[in-house]
């Protein structure tokens, strides 16, 4: 983060996402405060709050992703929910504590994974012996039944098995084992009940499951597997063993507090136009219910309490049939920051085709590459694909950025299909042939209210 300027940030979030310089610029900064709140002193650490940021925008402009490539950049724990999944207590479905525990177990899976692989070269010399342990077992003189036997020969006996015991490490080591398969002992939890799944149900089983995790008994069974898979069995148990779980999830739950993301998009669906009737009643139920949350409050998980003072919210909406200020005052004043995206033209589509690393041109050129089939497409085919993208989005529904996906599956239906087949291993995308796939459709409107 030291070398993360908000200016660095921008940069890196240009590399995926065109335009929208505003949030950008306001997430860079809110990424960055939260680097200088670290150098604080422990008293006003705890004092400064993270600023929340809400963006208003119409959708498929680059809301989610911009969230999304912040929470890389950051290696921060970071997760999506929808506001509309939530329902307020009292209500069947998901309550709004459970985005804190999904982000606090997505936290204890980064930190394992972390841990795992500072010990995996142990893990590794670890089940490696254990499979030659198990091709080779050691040899009788060194069983403590067997006590009658001389010193010379316990000592020969002890040379020929180390001999032949290196010989099996280098056949495995250069894959010659790889086909051969051993009779492995794989431990298993029994769960002597089972619960009928409902909506919400299934998280319930999953969290009675962990409680009583130490009191369910252990089925040991035997398996035949092949050696490669063997030893990553043995090396994941063995990695298992090396870390201090403890000590992940007291990591863990530190950083859900200090460096968490959450983003909750379609926060304009729970806003309410102020009628004491209808769902609308529901919807300011889910705010009121968010507001602790966002606030910065203590959510019990099973993992321990995690406090929520310190997380970063990013909440997102289109807000185009209700407003920023239909939201619960109280819930206005915990995101500080507002950031307009702005639609997307002609110009910002044939960038988005082009220039980012994930451009769609460079996806949809390497799929069909990987056929043997090279794809290239001219300038004037990209304006034409802009063109039409934005034809359709004013016509119907403006769903942005993302009617470029459906009009390229559409333009490239046929040589995908054909690809694996095809005889003409060079193919060229002109303006000529988008007009030809699309302009029929685009024309009719119900065709591209269905089709693209």
């Amino acid at each position: 983060m030291n070398n993360l300027t908000p200016k660095k940030i921008v940069e890196e979030l240009d590399k995926y996402i065109i335009g929208q310089n505003k949030a950008k610029k306001a997430v860079a900064i809110a990424l960055r405060n939260r680097w200088r709140r670290q150098l604080l002193s422990d008293e006003l650490k705890d004092e400064v709050l993270p600023k929340n940021i809400l963006m208003i925008g119409p959708t498929g402009v680059g809301k989610t992703e911009i969230a999304r490539r912040l929470s890389k950049l950051a290696q921060a724990p970071f997760i999506k929910v929808e506001a509309s999944k939530f329902t307020e207590v009292g209500y069947v479905g998901r309550d709004v504590e459970s985005m804190v525990r999904d982000l606090t177990g997505l936290a204890l899976n980064m930190v394992k994974t972390e841990h795992m692989e500072k010990v995996q070269e142990k893990a590794q010399a670890l089940a490696e012996e254990k499979i030659l342990n198990i091709l080779l077992p050691p040899p009788r003189s060194q069983r403590k039944t067997v006590l009658t036997e001389t010193q010379e020969t316990v000592e020969e006996e002890k040379e020929n098995y180390n001999e032949t015991r290196e010989k099996l490490r280098i056949q495995l080591k250069e894959g010659k084992l790889d086909n051969r398969y051993v009779d492995l002992e794989v431990r298993e939890k029994v769960v002597p009940f089972g619960i009928v799944s409902n909506i919400g149900m299934d998280e319930l089983e999953m969290n009675l499951k962990d409680m009583l995790g130490n009191f369910l008994p252990e089925k040991t069974k035997k398996k035949k597997v092949k050696i490669p898979d063997a030893l990553q069995i043995i090396q994941y148990e063995e990695t298992s063993k090396l870390i201090d779980m403890d000590k992940v999830v007291k990591e863990a739950i530190e950083r859900t507090e200090q460096n968490g993301i959450i983003f909750i998009d379609e926060i304009d669906k729970i806003a309410s136009k102020g009628t004491s009737y209808g769902p609308d009643v529901s919807r300011e139920g889910v705010q009121r219910d968010l507001l602790p949350i966002v606030e910065g409050s203590t959510v019990s998980t099973k993992h321990g309490t995690v406090k929520t003072d310190h997380i970063l919210f990013i909440a997102a909406g289109a807000f185009n049939v209700s407003k920023p200020s239909d939201l619960i005052p109280e819930l206005q004043g915990r995101f500080p920051i507002r950031a307009e995206l702005d639609p997307l033209g002609k110009d910002e589509f044939i960038r988005i085709l082009k220039e980012p690393q994930n451009a769609l041109i460079k996806q949809y050129t390497a799929l069909i590459e990987t056929e043997g089939v090279k794809l290239k497409f001219t300038n004037d085919s990209i304006e034409e694909i802009a063109s039409f993208a934005v034809t359709v989005n004013e016509k119907t529904e403006n769903i942005g950025a993302r009617r470029l996906h459906t009009i390229l599956e559409k333009l490239l239906e046929e040589i995908s299909f054909e690809a694996p087949e095809a005889k003409e291993k060079e193919l060229a995308i002109n303006a000529k042939y988008v007009r030809q796939k699309l302009s029929d459709i685009v024309k009719d409107e119900d065709l591209s209210r269905y089709i693209l």
